[in-house]
């Protein structure tokens, strides 16, 4: 199988080309779609630096799957297959000022529904990524307070909807756990057709709105999804932090 992230059918792209809310939250842009300041979704007004008061990112659980795999990386596949995914996460402070040389962790699982590092895994719980760090990564945000992690759109496993874990330390003292929460429609379709997504048995069983985590992250947590160029996607978040 080829690296290269499988390409969308004309049709579908066609049948997102406005801007798609689900109804449990989250936003799809067609390449050509520009940000639009008034937005509910945080991520849609990445990078813009206006002022103001932002509300702070919820804090949410971090799961049981963490560990510093001690990696400062920019790509985090390993190899692993599936639709390329470029996150671009953006931290602030309350003031909605960018917060340089922020450390930011992500993690999550591929498109089985597996996490690197742990046993028990997979849908028979009899899957061991023991001593491997796929989908893992950290790095410092640049001067725009700015990170982007090279990775795929990540798969489902049961009880949960699809998400991205991220911590950030905004400085030696403090750390803000969160997750990163996608559209419905898009998950479902890349679910159901494209591989490796589709080569397991079952059907997703928890969308946004019957995931409690994603409930009480809210519309801040909904990731702006927006179609690039190479049929992969993108990814945006702004996460506001408390920060001395």
């Amino acid at each position: 199988m080829s690296d290269k992230p499988p390409k969308m059918p004309l049709s579908r792209r066609q049948a997102l080309g406005l801007i798609a809310v689900t109804a449990g939250g989250g936003a799809f842009l067609p390449a050509a779609a520009t940000a639009a300041p008034a937005s509910p979704y945080a991520g849609l007004a990445l990078f813009d630096a206006g002022a103001g008061v932002c509300t702070l990112t919820p804090e949410v659980t971090e799961g049981p799957f963490y560990f510093d795999p001690k990696l400062e990386r920019t790509h985090i596949t390993e190899g692993k297959k599936g639709i390329g995914l470029n996150v671009r996460l953006q931290v602030v402070n309350a003031a909605c000022r960018a917060l340089a040389g922020a450390r930011v962790d992500i993690w999550h699982c591929d498109a089985q529904g597996h996490y690197s590092g742990y046993p028990g895994q997979g849908d028979g719980q009899d899957i061991d990524t023991s001593g491997q760090s796929f989908l893992r990564g950290w790095q410092k945000t640049d001067e725009s307070g700015i990170v982007s992690f090279a990775t795929i759109y990540p798969g489902w496993y049961r009880g949960r909807t699809t998400h991205i874990h991220f911590k950030v330390f905004p400085d030696d003292k403090s750390v803000m756990t969160g997750q990163m929460f996608f559209p419905d429609s898009l998950s479902n379709d890349i679910f159901a057709r494209i591989a490796p997504y589709n080569d397991r048995p079952g059907k997703r069983d928890t969308p946004n709105v019957r995931d409690g985590i994603a409930r009480r992250a809210g519309p801040l947590s909904q990731a702006a999804l927006r179609e690039v160029a190479d049929a992969s996607y993108q990814a945006l978040l702004v996460v506001a932090v408390k920060a001395g």
